[in-house]
């Protein structure tokens, strides 16, 4: 089966690994709005994709035996206090490969080479972005307010209610400063949307990981109209800042609210983080879903999910709700 995941950072990697289990044709399509750490100075410094969730999804789906060796390689990140400190070194090879190739496509079609990667990994736009969200909670008297950027987004103290994304056009590029248009989806992205047989959304940081995947146009018209399987894999715990206090059914009603057309076939939760199953099970339906709950986490590892109870989880999603043919899983 052909299976597709968007996210970012760790969620995707979890997301990922489960998958890895089910199926060898996998692919990832990664948000690419980070402007953090090694790859938020990538992205300066050079005007190319932050490569950081790129580099971590590859490294979920790299072989085994042969890739293992590069994949530890890849993931590795300098010390010291020269200019390498904090930077991955798969961080700067996918740079230098955007560098060579000029296109990121075929820089991330090159690495996977390298890594035995047996699917693929694609970023959702091949123009780095920007989000943007209305907060409320910052402010005395209550008023929203607008912050910028992935990492402020993320961290922020406040409620995050909405966010929106733009593409930056460098500076140089309108003949004037930097300027903002419609963020543009990478087509590769899109193609292997429309010819999945099962797409996810899902586990990771709601608001600057999931969500952005819903405000590219065309790939959120993708998402809309594909005939694959749609699962949405729910947090383990909420995250401070981006979903602090939210249930499990908020997290569904924030993705309506962001795509009001999209339906989803299954939502996956743990058992131990969802206090009310009704109200979940009654969330999902209204998405035109099912929701799967069982035991996924990891034990003793806070907000981890477990990869071999995600992907039995996952099995039995795909088992309930396709009616497929002629389609199998491991």
């Amino acid at each position: 089966m052909r299976a597709v995941a968007l996210g970012g950072g760790h969620g995707l990697h979890a997301t990922l690994t489960a998958l890895r289990r089910l199926t060898d044709d996998v692919t990832a399509v990664v948000t690419v709005a980070d402007d953090g750490g090694s790859s938020g100075r990538l992205r300066r410094e050079l005007g190319l994709l932050p490569p950081g969730d790129l580099r971590k999804a590859l490294g979920a789906l790299a072989a085994a035996d042969d890739g293992a060796r590069w994949a530890e390689v890849f993931q590795h990140r300098f010390g010291g206090s020269g200019a390498l400190t904090g930077h991955a070194v798969g961080n700067l090879l996918l740079a230098g490969l955007f560098e060579v190739l000029g296109d990121p496509v075929a820089g991330l079609d090159e690495a996977a080479r390298l890594l035995g990667v047996s699917g693929r990994v694609l970023p959702m736009s091949t123009d780095p972005l920007d989000i943007e969200a209305e907060v409320t909670g910052l402010e005395p008297d209550g008023a929203v307010s607008r912050i910028r950027g992935q990492v402020a987004v993320a961290s922020t103290p406040g409620q995050v209610r909405r966010i929106t994304l733009h593409s930056v056009v460098p500076a140089g590029d309108t003949g004037a400063g930097a300027a903002v248009k419609p963020p543009q989806a990478c087509r590769e992205a899109v193609d292997a949307v429309m010819s999945a047989d099962a797409v996810f959304l899902g586990p990771g940081s709601w608001f600057t990981s999931v969500l952005p995947h819903l405000l590219v146009p065309e790939l959120h018209d993708a998402l809309v109209k594909t005939t694959a399987t749609k699962i949405v894999i729910l947090n383990l715990v909420p995250q401070p800042g981006e979903t602090a206090g939210f249930s499990p059914e908020q997290h569904l009603d924030v993705l309506f609210q962001h795509a009001p057309r999209l339906g989803v076939d299954a939502v996956i939760a743990d058992s131990d983080s969802v206090p009310t199953p009704a109200r979940l099970r009654s969330a999902a339906a209204e998405l035109g879903g099912r929701a799967h709950l069982a035991s996924i986490a990891t034990p003793g590892v806070v907000g981890r999910h477990d990869p071999d109870a995600l992907a039995g989880c996952v099995r039995d999603a795909l088992g309930a709700t396709s009616a497929k043919e002629g389609l199998s899983w491991r």
